[in-house]
This record gives structure tokens, sequence and C-alpha cells, in this order.
């Protein structure tokens, strides 16, 4: 079993996500579907009207993607090409790299630091390495930690654009000032994408449900897990 799905299988068992999940599935089915139909317009919305090019982020955090074997696909790919394009028009002060991965296998960020090296990015490029996350939560929180007072700055969040209003939804609530830069110069609809800005719908919406219901009802362990 990897780590990815024995990560996976411990969210999937863990108490306080199926209870958000009872409540997020009686609220869509409550609502006739209306309350996810308007989380995925969501989703599409800030996926087709993310800018590509950052206003003042100082720091961009580059999502990982996962990579197993070490193999990077296409939408990884868009992801480094992105962040070399801003790198050679205006460099930021520091470029965070995001994502684990499993035991004896290059992390997500080491694959990320190998492929800005390979497409000609500096040697003494300002890049820090997060190694030890394995989800976008996990990544931000792990951000938070290393950049320290850099905390205080804008982040540019760079990660494809059916990714980025989930990144958006944790660094606001993890008190992060930041701003979006797709990967992708453009959203292009196909099935693929579609089934994938379907599943970012539901992440979103069971995240965003949760923490209304965790804060109507008082439960400080599950608010404890937005910190």
């Amino acid at each position: 079993m990897t780590t990815r799905t024995a990560h996976r299988i411990a969210l999937f068992g863990d108490r306080d996500i199926l209870h958000v999940a009872v409540v997020t599935g009686a609220v869509c089915v409550l609502s006739a579907g209306l309350v996810y139909v308007g989380y995925f317009l969501h989703v599409l919305r800030v996926a087709r009207n993310a800018p590509c090019r950052p206003e003042r982020g100082e720091c961009v955090l580059l999502f990982g993607k996962h990579a197993p074997g070490g193999r990077i696909d296409r939408d990884f790919e868009a992801r480094l090409d992105r962040t070399v394009s801003l790198w050679r028009e205006r460099p930021p002060h520091s470029m965070l790299l995001l994502g684990g991965g499993p035991i004896g296998e290059p992390s997500e960020a080491e694959l990320a630091r190998r492929g800005l090296v390979a497409r000609g990015l500096s040697d003494d490029a300002p890049l820090r390495l997060e190694q030890d996350s394995r989800d976008t939560l996990q990544n931000l929180r792990n951000a938070r930690i290393v950049l320290g007072d850099g905390m205080r700055s804008r982040v540019t969040l760079l990660s494809s654009r059916y990714h980025l209003a989930r990144c958006a939804w944790f660094a606001r609530h993890l008190g992060y000032d930041w701003e979006l830069c797709a990967a992708e110069p453009r959203l292009e609809l196909g099935p693929r994408m579609l089934l994938r800005l379907a599943g970012e719908a539901a992440y979103v919406c069971m995240s965003d449900i949760g923490a209304r219901w965790a804060k109507l009802t008082g439960n400080r362990r599950m608010l404890s897990r937005l910190k």
C-alpha cells in the first residue's frame, strides 16, 4: 500500500470527516442538488478567471502533484512551465515547492526542483522545499511553518486551474494573504476537465459546509483542523 493510499484510507476512516460527509450529503439532498451546483459554478468561475500573472506576491507557493514512480504528468509539467515563466519575467523573492512522497521515492517538491533546474532555472534561485505534506491542507499548513514571518507578505498560489478554488479556500482559512496564478493559459473544457472540476466542487463543498457546521455546533475539535 502506498503512503498516498494509506493517507486517503485514514481520511475516509476519520470520524470528523465521516460526520461532515453525512451533513454535506444531507444539505445537498435537501436542496435538490442546488447547493452542490453553486459550489461547482464557483470552482468553474475560479478556474476560468484565474490570472496567469501574479500582481504582487513576494513568494510563489508551487503545489506539487502525485507522481507515481517519479513520473510527472502534463498537469505537473504545466505548473513547472508557469513557474519558470514567472521567474524569467519577474523573479519572486522566493519560491516554496510543496509536496511529500512515498518512502524511498523523490518527493513532489524534489521532483519540482529537478524539473525547474532542467528547464534552465538558475542554481542560485531562492528555492525552498516542503517535503512532508500529502494533501492541499497539509501543503499550506507546513508552508506556514516554513515561511514564518514571511506569512505577513502576500504569497502566490500556483497550481492547475481546476485546483485553485481548493487552494484559495484553505489559504483563506489558514490566514494567508494570497493571490492565484493558473498554470495553464486558459481553461479548456472537456470530459476530463469537467470530471476534475466536479471532484473539486465536491471537495470544496464538503470543506465549506463542514466548517460552517462546526462553527454552528461549536465543535472545537473540528474547527482546530483549520488552524
